[in-house]
């Protein structure tokens, strides 16, 4: 306990402990915790009162002690009158109380002959402030005199029962006089106290702040005179007498007690306890000038208005003190030229979009040798932004007229321009999109990049995202609108950079306008081609086909040392078969021979004198719709269309997916093991029971092994060579190869497995399979796809 409540406690302490003393203030605590003047000294004493019936030791009957001046009030004292002239009056404030509850606190100034205190009204007695002004005389009954915020100062309480009287002011002519002095703006200056009469020509939107671990809010309302111009700052709950009062611009205004100080060389004015007036005061009216973009120079508190024209993302810092700051750059232009504004902190968050015409009060213009104007316009806490002002303004109308210049531009037009680095906005759709790539920058930094393709009606353009616009969530069928993207002249068709000061803008659906859905767009880009009709480099074709054979996923590596899956499949249609490459995730995918697929986007390549589909995360595959299979012949019908049935003597060079039936003559079973290399699948050499990869420069521990099984094959007609690989080879032996090249090791005999294979001799066989020629032999031989069935 501190020494005022010990004092208390000593004059009951013959009647209660110490430790029930403390328990009750605790329990009174709890009922007046909603009752801010209420301190713990003021506590002790209601708890003291049920215990004695205290006479006011601070008061006496003698003339000498009588508390009937302001210099004689005594903190503690209870229901006394005083009397004063009112010197100052606050506006009102509100506040919310622990249990939630609003409330209200006003506060005056009154001054008799011997000084001047400070007088607290709440909630209860705000109403009786409507019954005096600054001036007059009043008596103040049933008050509570309690010490002040600063050390050594007195205040007057008022309690709900406190009343207030209006005097005759002729009755105390040793009062001091209340005089209402109006300072002209110029004249102001720091640590006094001033009154002021001016119009109200600027109101910053209210700004949130956090000093010392709690939140506040604070705004700088702009005020201006015949003589000049001066911020007035409104702290924390006092922001809400913009509100309270329905001040607005334009309003003129008599500013009481206000404070003047000052910073960085500029004298402001800030409102505590004083009092704002509003009132039809004979001040200028305000002369809105809005400063032409071709005319800045470094100067201050300038107004501007124009359109949006360009708006790069938000970036966050760290600042000195550990905190996060926020900047943001916007290019604003009028009938004269463009200009960058730099925008900070809440300003970053507002909601501004390209094409708004927007009105900057109170920014200042700043040397910037990195813009193309040479200047900027740099705001700060006391800019206000306005978007889309409502006014009556010649510009506006211009402005308007521009607005319909600065849309997305169609990607048929992204396509006709002719010069490299000119920026444009898009909206589209995505249509395909790859995994994104690091790279090293020739500073050693590393990079990332991520390309993809969006679409219109009008056409597909190709992405390039850089960096951090890489990481975006790019998901196929949704809608963005891209802007200040530049544009690349590619090798066949203008591309699209997307870096550091693009924006990407994720749209909903009743965002899009007109943009076509995302299967309208695919029907609108992609080519429906049959096999046979497929060129080399074909793009934006759409091939329907089903699956006719699938091979198995093999693992790779790549030049960096990454892992790499690759898988083969063929698909066919009415018109032909074309072997299908699928590509890391997409060879994993789980295909079934006869499965109908619809494949968007793979590329034509030719290799080894055919065409072949290539796979990538660009190409979309999806199984085929009910009414697409209409089209497409049942897997039956496609092997009697797709596989001709030819007699071995008929069997020309580069026939393809053949039917063949016959029986396998002589087999060779000496050596049906070749060594691979596991990271490239070349042959291995084999050097004093070691292998060792030439294409790779290494030793090998573990080769892996291909099985195959060299063959004849013959009919009624003829014979020809054949040679069974991999899975075929394993059908045909009835075992793996793994198994085989166990039963090899154990026996280092690599003909062990001679007589097994010779016995396949004599076996009634159909196979599908490619005709080629044996340069080597100079004759064509049999190159087996699949095994239909075999039959001893």
């Amino acid at each position: 306990m501190d020494n005022e409540i010990i004092e208390e406690y000593n004059k009951i302490k013959d009647k209660i402990s110490e430790e029930e003393f403390l328990e009750k203030m605790n329990e009174k605590k709890k009922d007046y915790k909603d009752i801010s003047f209420m301190s713990d000294v003021d506590i002790a004493r209601t708890v003291v009162g049920e215990y004695i019936n205290e006479k006011n030791e601070h008061r006496s009957e003698s003339q000498e002690h009588a508390m009937d001046k302001i210099s004689k009030l005594e903190s503690g004292a209870q229901n006394l009158s005083v009397i004063g002239r009112v010197m100052g009056i606050s506006n009102p404030k509100v506040f919310t109380s622990r249990k939630g509850k609003d409330g209200k606190l006003a506060n005056l100034k009154i001054a008799d002959d011997t000084g001047e205190i400070r007088v607290v009204l709440w909630t209860e007695n705000i109403k009786l402030l409507k019954n005096f002004n600054e001036g007059d005389v009043i008596q103040i009954n049933r008050v509570d005199i309690k010490d002040g915020y600063q050390s050594g100062t007195k205040e007057i309480h008022l309690q709900p029962r406190s009343t207030i009287n209006v005097l005759d002011s002729n009755d105390y002519h040793n009062f001091p006089e209340y005089e209402e002095i109006i300072t002209p703006i110029n004249e102001i200056t720091p640590d006094t106290t001033v009154n002021i009469i001016a119009r109200l020509i600027r109101v910053p939107k209210i700004r949130s702040y956090e000093k010392n671990g709690k939140d506040g809010k604070v705004t700088s309302l702009e005020l201006q005179d015949e003589t000049g111009k001066i911020s007035y700052t409104l702290w924390n709950k006092d922001t809400g007498l913009i509100n309270s009062l329905d001040i607005k611009e334009g309003d003129s205004l008599k500013i009481l007690g206000a404070s003047a100080r000052e910073r960085n060389g500029e004298v402001s004015l800030s409102h505590w306890d004083g009092r704002i007036v509003k009132g039809d005061f004979e001040v200028p009216e305000y002369e809105d000038k809005i400063l032409k973009i071709a005319e800045v120079q470094e100067m201050k508190d300038v107004t501007l208005l124009g359109i949006v024209t360009k708006i790069q993302d938000t970036i966050e810092f760290d600042r000195a003190d550990g905190s996060k700051g926020a900047v943001k750059s916007i290019e604003v232009a009028d009938d004269t030229g463009s200009i960058r504004v730099t925008l900070w902190g809440d300003d970053t968050k507002l909601n501004i979009n390209k094409g708004d015409i927007i009105k900057i009060t109170g920014g200042n213009i700043e040397f910037d040798e990195y813009t193309e104007t040479g200047y900027r316009v740099n705001t700060n806490w006391n800019t206000q932004i306005i978007t889309n002002p409502d006014e009556d303004n010649s510009l506006i109308d211009l402005l308007k007229d521009y607005q319909s210049q600065l849309g997305p531009i169609k990607v048929e037009v992204v396509q006709e321009i002719e010069e490299d680095g000119e920026e444009v906005d898009v909206l589209g759709r995505i249509i395909t999109m790859h995994d994104p790539r690091e790279f090293q920058r020739d500073d050693g930094t590393t990079g990332l990049v991520r390309s993809g393709d969006l679409a219109d009606e009008t056409g597909v353009v190709r992405l390039s995202f850089w960096d951090e616009k890489a990481q975006n969530n790019f998901e196929p069928g949704n809608a963005f609108l891209i802007e200040n993207a530049r544009t690349r002249m590619g090798l066949y068709s203008v591309e699209l950079n997307i870096g550091k000061t693009a924006r990407i803008i994720k749209l909903d659906e009743d965002e899009t306008g007109d943009l076509p859905s995302f299967s309208e767009l695919e029907d609108m880009i992609y080519v429906p081609k049959k096999i046979d009709e497929l060129e080399e480099d074909d793009s934006n074709i759409r091939v329907l086909a089903r699956v006719i054979d699938i091979q198995d996923v093999n693992e790779f590596q790549r030049q960096d040392g990454t892992p790499g899956l690759v898988r083969n499949i063929e698909i066919g249609d009415d018109t032909g078969i074309i072997r299908t490459t699928l590509w890391n995730e997409q060879a994993n995918n789980p295909y079934e021979v006869g499965d109908a697929l619809k494949i968007e986007n793979p590329r034509v390549t030719f290799r080894n004198d055919n065409l072949e589909l290539s796979i990538s995360n660009n190409t979309k595959i999806i199984k085929a719709k009910d009414d697409e299979l209409d089209k497409l012949p049942s897997f039956e019908e496609l092997e009697e269309i797709l596989y001709q049935s030819k007699n071995i003597v008929d069997l020309e060079d580069d026939d393809r997916n053949i039917k063949i039936q016959g029986a396998l003559g002589d087999t060779f079973g000496n050596n049906i093991l070749s060594a691979r290399c596991p990271s490239c699948n070349n042959r291995l050499d084999q050097i004093d029971d070691e292998y060792v990869c030439d294409y790779c420069g290494e030793d090998v521990e573990k080769p892996r092994y291909l099985l195959m099984i060299p063959a004849r094959i013959e009919d009624d007609t003829g014979e020809i060579s054949i040679t069974f690989f991999g899975k075929l080879a394993e059908k045909l032996l009835g075992m793996t190869t793994d198994e085989a090249a166990e039963i090899v090791e154990e026996s280092a005999d690599e003909g062990v497995l001679e007589g097994k294979v010779e016995n396949l001799a004599g076996l009634s066989i159909k196979i599908i399979a490619d005709v080629n020629f044996d340069e080597y032999n100079e004759e064509i031989r049999l190159n087996p796809k699949k095994i239909i069935s075999t039959e001893l």
